[in-house]
């Protein structure tokens, strides 16, 4: 049953696709409606992405996998991901079965609030705009409570501002508003608490208001997650040194960190994608954050530990949802869900970091050890043996159709 659920499916790669379904049907997870789809190939019906999407001509499909192994806070979960590439669902997998052996990843975020902004252009007597703001405080967060009151009586709302100077010559002030957003990704609940607080801040403030938008740097949405693995585990006392060393490269170089952070959203992007949340949003903010001290740095870093193995720590604002947007509108994004079955947007927000932390555990010890050509190239192969499949099949379709007399 559900709440007895292993990540742990021996051979799954193995099975054919039926039997890879009839193994998730298994667990009981899956409604009959979500079993159907999985069954029936996945996919979207051409009149739901109409209602999705603009100027619809067909679907665009990507695989959906399941990455396997995975304990996140003491919780086996079957995380699904919608990848091209088959070594990040591989890879993943393989990472995740290292970390489960010393207890799996554990991780936490705080709140769901994210940011607002309200522009303010030439705003007169900067040095006191901050007095002037704290006296209608209470009255901005109000004030944006009345724009959302669906968001309040679910527990959500405004729960703080704050004014930064950008520009003092310029009279150029930002006021950010931080908004509860609970389960929700945010962003149209966010813009109209901004747009709805506007005129009072301008008549508080002074000058012209400009924008009013969210911030995709949510930083009041940060994830981490730790993961603990053995020396044994990744492989011995060498390779665990090795991966630490790789490591401090990216911590000491922008060149390196850039592809070392590539290869945590590999997992994470994978995991949005199966799951119909915002990924451009979610890399967009990863990599401000990633640039915030002025010099771009690694979003995860591994340490050796005392007893000889590895610690990592990954940290990264991430705006993760379980309502709203494409959440329950695609039936692949709600069997998904019923895969991963997660409580609420913080803990999915952990579940996608950890894959994030797993990803990059494995391509750090392919890196560190034999290259990372050999794994990747191996799986890569059975796309190329795919293409030239295709490749011979429409040719065949091309011949036979030009027999026939068709140009």
């Amino acid at each position: 049953m559900a709440d007895t659920v292993s990540s742990r499916i021996a051979g799954f790669y193995q099975r054919s696709l039926g039997e890879r379904v009839d193994a998730l049907a298994g667990t009981g997870l899956l409604s009959a409606e979500a079993e159907r789809h999985l069954r029936a190939g996945g996919g979207l019906g051409l009149e739901v992405a109409d209602r999705m999407s603009e100027n619809v001509v067909a679907c665009h499909g990507l695989p959906l996998s399941v990455a396997l192994n995975f304990r996140v806070n003491q919780r086996d979960v079957l995380v699904p991901m919608a990848v091209e590439e088959p070594s990040v669902v591989a890879a993943a997998s393989n990472a995740a079965r290292m970390v489960r052996m010393s207890g799996g990843f554990v991780g936490e975020q705080a709140t769901s609030q994210m940011t607002a902004q309200v522009q303010l252009d030439e705003v007169p007597d900067v040095a006191s705009a901050g007095l002037r703001l704290a006296a209608v405080h209470d009255q901005v967060l109000r004030a944006g409570d009345a724009a959302v009151p669906g968001l309040v009586a679910r527990g959500g709302g405004c729960r703080d501002l704050e004014l930064r100077v950008l520009d003092e010559a310029e009279g150029l002030v930002v006021v950010q508003l931080y908004v509860e957003v609970g389960d929700a990704m945010g962003a149209n609940l966010v813009d109209t608490v901004a747009e709805a607080t506007a005129p009072l801040l301008e008549a508080a403030l002074g000058g012209r208001v400009g924008l009013r938008i969210l911030s995709n740097l949510p930083l009041r949405r940060l994830v981490r997650v730790r993961a603990a693995v053995s020396a044994e585990a990744v492989g011995g006392a060498p390779l665990a040194a090795a991966i630490a060393r790789a490591s401090r490269f990216a911590e000491k170089d922008p060149f390196r960190a850039v592809t070392h952070n590539k290869g945590i959203m590999n997992g994470i992007d994978a995991v949005a994608l199966a799951l119909g949340q915002d990924w451009r949003s979610i890399e967009a903010g990863a990599h401000c954050y990633a640039s915030l001290s002025g010099v771009y740095r690694p979003l995860a870093t591994w340490t050796l530990t005392e007893a000889g193995g590895l610690e990592g720590v990954l940290e990264l604002p991430l705006a993760a949802a379980t309502v709203g947007g494409s959440t329950r509108v695609h039936p692949g994004v709600r069997a998904a869900f019923e895969l991963l079955r997660v409580s609420g947007a913080r803990e999915l927000a952990v579940v996608m970091a950890a894959a994030g932390l797993a990803s990059n555990l494995a391509a750090l010890r392919a890196l560190a050890g034999e290259g990372i050509q050999k794994g990747h190239m191996k799986l890569h192969h059975r796309k190329d043996a795919v293409a030239a499949a295709a490749g011979a099949a429409a040719g065949a379709a091309v011949a036979a159709a030009t027999r026939g007399g068709v140009r």
